[in-house]
């Protein structure tokens, strides 16, 4: 197989709609609630990651993570519970600890009322328990915010290439993207690609160079400064580092 000739180059500009989109619009608008949403559902992995670090039950953290979204969604108190609009992501974490917050002092005055069954919103045990070596629930969330994003921005980068013909290079090349390639087997998957070994390392060099461009895109897609996408990608890469 020839690889594709190469699409022409980017001009390196991001555009940033949806987090913009809340921050303007909030919820009195169809605009406004639909990239909220999209934004929620893009990311609900990190939030889930942090309740389940929190509460020690993957069940409970379920739980409160669709309770959660769908007071936010729905335009509840919740919206104003975070005002650090520059970043979805801060905003994000801010607002389930506050939604969290509320759910302990409802569940204290049920305890203090007397008479009723307690509900608790963590297992003691299970925390007990738990690996002091594990991450701080917030520095889980992180870690996963930033899985999400690099995993949003390789499936951005697959569609681009099937899009441009170049679904198989891209198959190929993939794990030299990741990090899971065998050290050595570059000869191999050239070959495979029907490329030279000093092409098809010049072609996966282009693929990582545009990897890095779409995620930085999707990074620019919940920020509403674009002066901010370069701390936050050392920020990505800080929590994959952990």
């Amino acid at each position: 197989m020839t690889l594709a000739p190469a699409p022409p180059p980017r001009t390196g500009t991001f555009h940033t709609t949806r987090w913009t989109s809340v921050c303007a619009a909030q919820s009195d608008s169809d605009e406004g609630r639909s990239a909220l949403a999209d934004l929620c559902d893009a990311y609900y992995e990190p939030l889930l990651a942090y309740l389940r670090c929190e509460l020690r039950d993957a069940d409970a953290a379920q739980e409160m993570s669709h309770s959660f979204f769908a007071e936010m969604l729905a335009g509840g108190s919740i919206r104003g519970a975070q005002r650090d609009r520059g970043r979805f992501r801060a905003y994000l974490l801010g607002a389930v600890k506050h939604f969290l917050s509320r759910h302990r002092e409802s569940a204290a005055r049920l305890k203090r009322g007397g008479g009723k069954e307690d509900v608790s919103l963590e297992n003691e045990e299970a925390a007990q328990l738990a690996d002091m070596r594990q991450l701080s629930p917030d520095a889980e969330f992180d870690r996963q915010w930033a899985v999400t994003v690099l995993a949003r921005g390789l499936d951005a980068l697959r569609l681009e290439c099937v899009e441009e013909g170049r679904e198989s290079f891209f198959r190929a090349a993939c794990p030299l993207l990741t990090g899971d390639g065998v050290h050595g087997g570059q000869a191999a998957l050239a070959a495979e690609c029907g490329l030279n070994i000093e092409a098809f390392r010049m072609a996966v060099h282009r693929l990582k160079k545009r990897l890095r461009e779409c995620v930085k895109a999707e990074i620019a897609s919940t920020l509403d400064d674009p002066a901010m996408v370069q701390q936050e990608l050392e920020s990505l890469f800080a929590a994959l580092s952990r």
